[in-house]
């Protein structure tokens, strides 16, 4: 339990997939005008984060890295697939975020409208695919904290995305010097975040 806490709060705020890594700045930066569509694609982010990275966890450790193939019988003991888990991962990726578009285009075609091309894209957004390429490198336990970490890392893009769009919100009955409008302004909030969300990284979670 104190395992997947940890592993949750740092996914969260320590590791924060945008302020501590970058990811997924495009949809971010285009997204977060609205909180109302900020909340949606968030969510269906955290959503596709938490159904991908348990099922490429099992696909790492039983299908694709050396020896995974082991369970079939000695013979392939030797097997060595994870040349391909980058193209599995992206395809896992994909049909969840096919199944994703479909359901909120038949239940919330207002939010279908708004999200526009940046739903699909989901299927390229780099914090997905990284989420999936972390739970590689840190080689988790079993496939119960990969989703955790899923729910961590989607739940702190979420808080990300939703706080910028709330800020931006307000800054419309700002005195924004000219120059700075939209984007430039944008960029200092991020960065500003950032700085914010570093406070987190001496935490001894």
């Amino acid at each position: 339990m104190e395992e997947l806490l940890s592993t949750f709060m740092r996914a969260v705020f320590v590791d924060n997939m945008l302020f501590a890594y970058y990811l997924g700045m495009c949809s971010f930066l285009a997204v977060s005008k609205n909180v109302k569509t900020a909340l949606g694609l968030g969510v269906a982010v955290t959503f596709i984060l938490v159904c991908t990275l348990p099922i490429n966890y099992m696909l790492e450790n039983y299908v694709l890295k050396e020896g995974a193939l082991s369970w079939l019988g000695s013979g392939y003991a030797e097997v060595n697939l994870s040349f391909l888990s980058l193209l599995i991962f992206i395809a896992v990726i994909a049909s969840f975020v096919q199944l994703v578009e479909m359901v909120i285009e038949r239940y919330a075609p207002a939010l279908y409208t708004s999200l526009g091309i940046f739903l699909p894209l989901i299927a390229v957004n780099c914090a997905i695919l990284g989420g999936s390429l972390f739970m590689q490198q840190k080689a988790f336990a079993n496939a119960g904290v990969a989703t955790v970490y899923g729910l961590g890392s989607g739940l702190g893009w979420l808080l990300a995305i939703v706080g910028m769009a709330a800020i931006r919100e307000k800054l419309t009955y700002s005195n924004v010097p000219k120059p700075l409008k939209g984007l430039g302004i944008t960029f200092i909030i991020t960065g500003l975040m950032g700085i914010g969300f570093m406070c987190f990284s001496g935490l001894k979670i």
